[in-house]
């Protein structure tokens, strides 16, 4: 098996509208070992995170973070380690098209 460590997806989603930042690709696993979230502006922001198995639609329990708040120009890193199978998905949502989302973690094939 092969491990390899990398950024796993960036973005920097439309305001309100659920964005995959990361699919893991057939025949890979991959852990999420952090998720930092940056507010490029001066007003408080919220932001919600999903895992989505097998590419399931979103329901209550696939949130990992809902409507967490993100301070002024400031960012929050959340150091988890989550465990996704292939084919599972990594949703984010932001109030605001001023929060960006980069996801930092290892696939293993």
């Amino acid at each position: 098996m092969a491990t390899t460590y990398k950024v796993l997806g960036q973005a920097n989603p439309a305001a309100t509208t659920n964005t995959d930042i990361y699919t893991v690709p057939s025949g890979t696993s991959a852990v999420i070992s952090t998720i930092v979230v940056c507010n490029q502006t001066t007003s408080a922001a919220t932001f919600n995170i999903a895992v989505r198995v097998a590419g399931a639609s979103i329901t209550a329990a696939a949130y990992i973070a809902y409507q967490v708040t993100v301070g002024a120009s400031d960012s929050t890193a959340l150091t988890l380690g989550i465990t996704m199978a292939a084919t599972d998905v990594l949703t984010v949502q932001a109030s605001t098209s001023t929060l960006s989302f980069t996801v930092f973690g290892s696939q293993i094939s």
